[in-house]
């Protein structure tokens, strides 16, 4: 395949995501093919990218994220920070595939999965990210009501109040203000950095716990340790990101020629987030008792290191509540827009996409209004929908793996080698979690040394998957990737139908089966632990 084809027609399903870059802190005019030459040129062109990468990152330490970090703090100290450093290659590699089909196609992942897997597969997808995204928006709505509990304000006027803060933001018609205030919002995620001091970690605990893999014992055995890992797996890792920052790159009409930018923009995110889950961790960690919610944390740090510590745990939460809900509340309406070709970019005011500020709008007034009802669970979905991210994600992983493979959408820029093997090793491991889950939860008994067995089984046969998929792709022809910055794949109908194998068809099939068998038994772990409080 040459890498100099560059299609007449672009492949882009809403003409608004055509233009110059207009971002928070600069802009880049359409067809600007200068060269960046000298530290001032590349800064300015960086300032002008930022946005998709940081926002996806923090978007992720959202309220969910503060009670998950949260509780690993507070019920087994630092012992299990060691799992932020395993995500970050993780992190890194899932989120630069989705941007590079999205600087690449011009067409969101739920598309691209519809498209190219057929309505069978796209309405798993879909229907997954949909509920999924749902009750992570109720979690949002949570962290805002904890948060301005701590601080005194009433719940009602602080529940509605956020809702109309999130609608607004969006609903202005302009994507330049709506990163504006995304990006002041998350820098606000900072304030983390101050609760950290003030709470005043052991740096020694802090050090071991990053150095050495361990499985605390705790309250609840080694299956609550293993949901409590799932769920930083599903928090940090969540399947709505790689929705979110695919269609996000497109609105923002980012395309392949400045991929690198925005893969810095990604590292600034990783940074932040992977700081901002260590100093929530190590705050909780100085904390006595066990683990109620994110408002328990917010009253135990102000016992601790003193009033101002624990106004500022309550801001930040508060703040990154909001953060949260405005990335997946886009990410929902931007599959959906995806999915039924309706208008769907953030440059349109609401007479120009009238469906897509619907799904927005009526995801967030659903969830303020769950939350309002009295007597709602609370507490158990916001620790379920985390573990639930973390079981789904290994389905999301395979089509982000598969569409990355696939020549006739990424041309040039399918993945290396080395990216596919990695992801289908992480792919590989999540299952393998997932399945400790599994037996922990249908064998609560169950020694570190069987996990241990379960987790070498799993990664000797991951080893082996591996080793044939590297075998076949040696065996494919040879990429050429000269002159991929101009290279945008063609329009969807114009591409052939992929060939889904026997093999594959019915290892997907049987992954969505185990999948769907897992998340019934995290249900059923998720109401044990609750009713055990």
């Amino acid at each position: 395949m040459s890498g100099t084809t560059v299609p007449v027609r672009p492949s882009v399903l809403d003409d608004a995501h055509v233009g110059d870059i207009r971002g928070a802190l600069g802009t880049i005019r359409a067809g600007d093919d200068g060269a960046r030459r000298g530290l001032s040129a590349k800064l300015k062109t960086l300032l002008a990218i930022v946005g998709p990468g940081l926002i996806v990152m923090v978007g992720d330490n959202d309220a969910g994220a503060f009670a998950t970090y949260g509780q690993a703090g507070q019920d087994y100290g630092t012992h299990l920070l060691w799992t932020l450093l395993l995500l970050v290659p993780v992190l890194y590699v899932n989120q630069e595939m989705v941007l590079r089909l999205g600087a690449v196609t011009g067409v969101g992942h739920a598309r691209l999965i519809f498209a190219r897997f057929g309505r069978f597969w796209g309405a798993f997808s879909v229907i997954d990210l949909f509920l999924l995204n749902a009750l992570t928006l109720v979690t949002e709505f949570i962290g805002i009501t904890l948060a301005t509990g701590y601080l005194g304000l009433p719940r009602v006027a602080s529940v509605l109040l956020a809702a109309a803060v999130i609608i607004a933001s969006a609903f202005t018609g302009s994507f330049r203000r709506f990163e504006r205030i995304a990006i002041t919002l998350c820098a606000a995620s900072l304030l983390l950095v101050p609760i950290y001091l003030l709470a005043h970690p052991s740096p020694s605990d802090m050090l071991t716990g990053f150095a050495v893999p361990a499985l605390p014992g705790g309250p609840g055995g080694l299956s609550t340790v293993m949901l409590l890992i799932i769920g930083i797996v599903g928090t940090t890792v969540a399947p709505w990101q790689l929705f979110f920052q695919q269609s996000y790159v497109i609105d923002k009409r980012i395309t392949p020629r400045f991929l690198r930018y925005e893969k810095a923009d990604l590292w600034i995110g990783i940074v932040v987030v992977v700081v901002g889950a260590a100093a929530i961790t190590g705050s909780a960690a100085t904390i006595s008792g066990g683990f109620t919610d994110a408002a328990g944390v917010a009253h135990g740090l102000a016992a601790h290191a003193g009033h101002l510590a624990g106004v500022l745990f309550a801001v930040a939460l508060l703040d990154a509540s909001v953060i949260g809900a405005f990335a997946v509340s886009l990410s929902t309406a931007y599959a959906i827009g995806d999915v039924f070709g309706v208008n769907h970019s953030l440059h349109r005011g609401v007479r120009g996409a009238r469906g897509f500020y619907a799904v927005y709008a009526g995801l967030v007034i659903a969830a303020a209004v769950i939350v309002l009802i009295p007597g709602s669970p609370l507490g158990l979905l916001t620790e379920g929908v985390q573990a639930l991210a973390g079981v789904l994600l290994p389905s999301a992983t395979v089509f982000l793996l598969l569409l990355c493979n696939d020549r006739a959408v990424l041309g040039p820029w399918v993945n290396s080698r080395r990216t596919t093997l990695f992801t289908a090793a992480v792919a590989g491991v999540l299952v393998v979690l997932s399945l400790v889950l599994t037996v922990s939860v249908l064998f609560p008994d169950i020694t570190a040394g069987t996990i241990e067995a379960i987790m070498t089984g799993g990664a000797a046969l991951g080893l082996v998957a591996a080793g044939a998929a590297a075998l076949r792709r040696t065996r494919g022809p040879v990429v050429d990737r000269t002159g991929r910055d101009r290279w945008r794949m063609p329009p969807l109908d114009t591409l052939p139908r992929p060939v889904m194998s026997t093999a594959r068809r019915a290892g997907m099939t049987a992954l969505r089966g185990y999948l769907l068998v897992a998340t019934v038994l995290v249900v059923v772990k998720i109401v044990t632990v609750a009713a055990a409080r």
